[in-house]
């Protein structure tokens, strides 16, 4: 496993993943971009802003000066969010240690560009080293509470891969393994789109039964748009796909879920994104998908409606009417 670890990116689940390396006696380093908060974390040794309510460990070590974060590190871990992570890593690009691997727990494809997040990593720093993503069903309140959870590291390299989830498995928190690292990092991606629509159900008050349909027919989604990018069918049965977009559908914490139900109960999708301060990834992410699905002529109409919403161009029920009432077709 790897003792020493740097972590990019001061939000909920990067101050996660330093929680829990530190319970394994792990040498951990968190960098935050804004160097005053980073300072007040430090004294308070709380994340109030993405984590209110919870003590850090001392032995987490915070650090916003860019040219000391990752110096020794073995293993770098990228938690800046995807629309984010290009400026961040161009700025650090010339502390990054040369051959380390890095590790991605963001979730999300690139405006403009397509580009997943292990993909804009390899982008700004090069192949000279191997990348990861982890992901699955972990919301960040419930890991750092050591409540049950899984997730699955996604690499196409095996040995690194196994040496990740080596570091960070415990008792309570089980990490599998995973050569599709496409099928990981788009199933983690688009169910955060699926979480938005789930949320607007609630918030219309739709009812289990729509939800339900909603989260498989999604699915199948999700499935056809990763198919179609060279992924594995059945990545998308497992806990990066069916167990990450059933919890984010359901959790009431989940900011996708709370962003769509406030557009179901009659926010407009700014008035929604303006009453949260953490980063609701599905809401730009939907403009990559759907560029994508356009591209590979992959037909998504469930994130097509949640485009059609957030951008204005359909009402709620006008969207959800237009679901019901497409073409009869068989499952």
């Amino acid at each position: 496993m790897y003792t020493k670890v740097s972590i990019i990116g001061d939000g909920a689940m990067g101050s996660v993943c330093g929680v829990i390396l530190c319970g394994k006696s792990v040498k951990v380093r968190l960098w935050g971009y804004d160097a005053d908060y980073v300072a007040q974390i430090k004294q308070t040794r709380e994340n109030s802003v993405f984590l209110p309510g919870y003590r850090l460990p001392d032995e987490l070590e915070l650090e916003s000066d860019d040219s000391l974060i990752m110096e020794g590190a073995e293993l770098l871990i990228s938690a800046v969010p995807c629309q984010f992570m290009r400026g961040v890593w161009e700025r650090l690009k010339p502390y990054v240690p040369e051959s380390v691997p890095i590790v991605s727990v963001a979730k999300g494809i690139e405006n403009k560009t397509l580009l997943r997040p292990s993909e804009i990593l390899k982008d700004i720093l090069g192949g000279n080293r191997e990348y990861a993503v982890l992901s699955g069903p972990t919301i960040a309140d419930e890991l750092i509470r050591s409540l049950p959870a899984t997730a699955c590291v996604g690499s196409f390299d095996v040995s690194v891969a196994k040496k990740i989830q080596e570091t960070f498995n415990t008792s309570v928190f089980r990490v599998y393994t995973n050569e599709d690292m496409v099928g990981v990092e788009i199933a983690g991606a688009l169910k955060n789109v699926i979480a938005i629509a789930a949320g607007i159900i609630d918030g219309v008050g739709a009812g289990d039964n729509a939800k339900a349909a909603l989260v498989t027919r999604g699915l199948a989604e999700i499935r056809r748009l990763g198919i179609a990018l060279g992924a594995r069918s059945e990545t998308f049965s497992g806990l990066s796909g069916l167990g990450d977009l059933v919890t984010t559908c359901i959790s009431p914490r989940g900011r996708n879920r709370s962003f769509g139900e406030r557009i179901g109960k009659g926010q407009t999708a700014q008035e929604a994104l303006g009453a949260t301060e953490s980063v609701v990834e599905g809401a730009a992410t939907c403009e990559s998908v759907l560029e994508l699905a356009g591209r590979l002529k992959v037909e998504m109409p469930i994130c097509q409606a949640v485009g059609d919403v957030i951008s204005g161009k359909k009402s709620v029920h006008s969207a959800i009417l237009k679901l019901m009432t497409r073409q009869l077709k068989s499952e």
